[in-house]
């Protein structure tokens, strides 16, 4: 087995393990030792994997799964954010006095890691769809896990609503295969680059329709706009841990889905009605989040709408295409998966300390807690998009790439939406650290170095990011743009 095979492996089988071992543990220490090794193995297998990868796709095990620079770049942003909720879960699972309900948590949240880093990996779009399928399986025990009123709603609304997502999106791939069929014969491997060579002799009709639906379906998993309705309730009510996976890690698998199909749709050269109507969703996903985000009251819903938000900023890129939109775009999931991860982390620690997830109700808190106050808030700095942090980076880089005739006012309201989001974000944090803290708080130490050190490990290298773009960086992604997105290179 090839290198490449066996940290493939390792990375599959370190989170299946950790499932098993949690299941016959069951002792609270045990199952918190078992994941965050798993996590560990998961980072270590995903981090030289993008440098093993040249132009040329990988395939293994009957060609069932594929690694190219696309699958090994989203594996690598799940896998971040995997090690850092599993480091942040150590101390606020123990916050919650689930002692004897922890070994579930762990088994699940184990195995929403592996579905998550196991999903960009398959080659099939069957299998693709069935992958996706299987993290809103995992997931939605964890939205419900704190078995509140609030998050057995926002579980129900999950599975529905995503379920009808994927739905669509299942016909879609049904409609694709369908369409393939009347050039490659009734049976032929699903795979993408199967898809994408039968394309140009592929009925455009039938492939717009397939396509429109898998941008529906799966769209409805990113949390896109007018699809979004069950993401604000299912972070918000989520565990900390959980709601940073579900916007760092989970949104980011279905994203690539939309993307590789929609470099089946360039194939067949079915013109620019596909990228814009990609472009049309991002535009409004900024504006939803937008919409929510100056007026929200609630501090995990404010960051779920920032998701929106940011999803949109994706969608813009890859729908903008080139060189430019497609590394601003994959440059931008790394850093919103980076501050989303500390983001939330920030508001669980919040949540834990005032007893409330009320914005109005949260006051001083650079007076009480000093150190984990700056990061929270650097990070609101870095997720409105300002500099020095990558985020600047991307979205600038994105907005580049959109500056043709056809997308120029996409651009526009980008950047008026962005500076909106910009001012109403930060007024809900000057809220939050201007007023004065009451006088019964609890102590700055409640708070423990697990839910601490990860909101740390998530800001530097956003700040580097967006300080330093490495040559080598900016050809890796850019290398990625002929195979993923249209538009010129």
């Amino acid at each position: 087995m090839s290198a490449v095979g066996g940290l493939l492996l390792a990375l599959a089988l370190a989170p299946l393990a950790a499932v098993l071992l949690c299941i016959a543990a069951r002792r609270p220490r045990f199952v918190e030792a078992f994941n965050l090794a798993a996590s560990v193995v998961a980072f270590g297998c995903s981090l030289p994997l993008p440098f093993l990868i040249d132009g040329r796709a990988l395939t293994f095990w009957h060609d069932y799964v594929v690694v190219d620079r696309a699958s090994a770049w989203i594996m690598l942003c799940s896998a971040i954010v995997y090690l850092l909720a599993s480091i942040y879960a150590v101390g606020y699972m123990r916050l919650l006095q689930e002692e004897d309900r922890l070994w579930q948590f762990y088994a699940l949240f184990a195995g929403f890691g592996l579905t998550t880093l196991v999903a960009p990996l398959m080659n099939s779009i069957g299998i693709y769809w069935i992958a996706i399928e299987l993290t809103t399986l995992v997931s939605t025990f964890l939205v419900a896990f704190e078995r509140v009123a609030e998050s057995m709603e926002a579980a129900w609304k999950y599975i529905m609503l995503v379920s009808a997502g994927i739905s669509l999106a299942l016909l879609g791939t049904v409609l694709f295969y369908w369409a393939g069929s009347f050039v490659l014969g009734p049976s032929y491997q699903m795979t993408w680059d199967v898809l994408a060579a039968a394309a140009p002799r592929m009925n455009p009709a039938l492939t717009i329709l397939a396509f429109l639906l898998v941008l529906v379906g799966y769209g409805t998993k990113v949390g896109l706009a007018p699809m979004h309705s069950w993401l604000p309730d299912a972070h918000s009510e989520s565990p900390a841990p959980v709601s940073a996976m579900l916007s760092g890690a989970l949104l980011n698998t279905a994203m690539i889905g939309i993307v590789r199909f929609l470099g089946i749709t360039r194939a067949a050269r079915l013109g620019e009605t596909p990228q814009l109507v990609l472009v049309a969703l991002g535009v409004l996903s900024l504006l939803v989040g937008a919409l929510f985000i100056v007026r929200q009251r609630g501090i995990k819903r404010l960051m779920a709408y920032s998701s929106v938000e940011h999803m949109g900023v994706v969608a813009l890129g890859f729908g903008f295409g080139g060189a430019l939109g497609v590394a601003g775009a994959l440059y931008h999931m790394l850093n919103h998966s980076l501050n989303k991860s500390l983001m939330f982390f920030g508001a669980g620690n919040m949540m834990r300390a005032y007893g409330t997830k009320e914005i109005s109700e949260i006051s001083g808190v650079g007076r009480r807690f000093p150190v984990q106050a700056g990061m929270w808030l650097a990070g609101a700095v870095a997720i409105t998009g300002a500099p020095p942090f990558g985020l600047f980076l991307s979205e600038f880089t994105i907005m580049r790439a959109g500056l043709t005739p056809s997308c120029a006012w996409a651009v526009y309201a980008m950047a008026l939406l962005l500076i909106v989001i910009f001012i109403g974000f930060l007024n809900q944090f000057r809220i939050m650290y201007a007023a004065a803290a009451p006088a019964e708080m609890p102590p700055a130490g409640k708070v423990s170095a697990w839910c601490a050190v990860p909101m740390g490990l998530a800001l530097l290298p956003l700040l580097v990011l967006g300080l330093w773009w490495p040559a080598g960086l900016w050809t890796y992604l850019t290398s990625i743009a002929a195979t993923l997105a249209p538009g010129p290179s």
